[in-house]
């Protein structure tokens, strides 16, 4: 099992229930989602053209297509072998959940790691059963993918963008008699942290006793 990977490096995990905890982000190439908010467009296509070394891709990619292929156990030797001091992994993209994440997740939890997969929710959920599951469902995008219920099912965490009210009722519809066993944390995060949508957000949170998530990596200019 390979995997496209745009970029690896590591620093401090901005948002959601992990905020603040240093962690090593791995970002997969591709995603057909077409989020008009996406501050990663450049890992939409998976172009054989942009494909480099595997040592190309390690640090912060600079918004290129570049990818690497890493089969896992390569991915995971150069993960575990003692040049980064964080011991929680962020899969990402992208959309992660494209690929087959069990055999990645399993062997980084067997070698001490906590694993976190940040997904749109577009894409069936593989990974192990270990595994923080961040889902941010994307609905109604350009791509026409439908918010999968098997993902809403496995997440332990569903952060919503938000900029207007339109979209807390999206939500509310989407999981509307979905059964959620894992009894996620709800989290809003306001598009780009508009004020206005910040403010909207924290009123909706303190309403329904759920939790804002805010970009702090923008505030303090961070990737």
């Amino acid at each position: 099992m390979s995997l496209p990977v745009n970029e690896l490096f590591e620093t401090i995990q901005g948002e959601g229930q992990f905020t603040g905890v240093p962690a090593v982000f791995v970002r997969l190439q591709g995603c057909p989602v077409g989020c008009p908010w996406c501050d990663t467009r450049h890992t939409w296509e998976l172009d054989e053209a942009d494909e480099v070394a595997r040592e190309g891709v390690i640090g912060i990619s600079g918004d290129t297509p570049r990818w690497a292929s890493y089969e896992v156990e390569q991915l995971v030797a150069l993960l575990t072998d003692g040049r980064f001091r964080a011991r929680h992994l962020v899969i990402t993209g992208g959309e992660p959940c494209l690929y087959d994440l069990r055999a990645l997740t399993e062997q980084m939890h067997r070698a001490g790691w906590r694993c976190q997969v940040e997904t749109s929710g577009c894409a069936e959920v593989k990974v192990d059963d270990h595994t923080w599951v961040t889902v941010s469902p994307k609905i109604n995008m350009k791509g026409g993918l439908p918010v999968l219920t098997q993902a809403l099912q496995r997440a332990d965490e569903i952060k919503h963008p938000v900029a207007l009210e339109k979209h807390i009722e999206e939500l509310d519809q989407l999981l509307q008699g979905v059964a959620l066993p894992r009894k996620p944390q709800i989290c809003l995060q306001p598009i780009s942290t508009q004020k206005r949508a910040t403010e909207m957000a924290i009123r909706v949170c303190i309403e329904r006793n759920w939790r804002l998530s805010v970009q702090t990596h923008k505030y303090l200019n961070i990737d």
